[in-house]
């Protein structure tokens, strides 16, 4: 479920030709797909603050407006994460 990132539940903040960052959106989708929470995706290349913060780190995922996890995501931790409620 993608959603607006003011309203999603997990942020993923990726580029284009990224490996990591298809692999770190397939895993979100999944586990949100599981859990019915919200995610959306954002590159970085589309924004000059957000390329600057996380150029070397990609993907980098949100959970409720906190950073969870970058490069990789963990989907025990994620699913535990979703578990709690805001």
């Amino acid at each position: 479920m993608i959603a607006h990132a003011d309203a999603a539940r997990v942020v993923v903040y990726t580029r284009e030709g990224c490996h990591l960052c298809a692999a770190a959106e397939a895993a979100v989708a999944e586990v949100c797909a599981e859990t019915g929470d919200s995610w959306t995706r954002i590159d970085i290349d589309d924004d000059p603050d957000l390329r600057a913060r996380f150029t070397e780190q990609v993907p980098v995922t949100f959970v409720d407006g906190k950073q969870h996890d970058f490069w990789r995501v963990d989907v025990g931790r994620l699913r535990k994460a979703l578990g709690r409620r805001r």
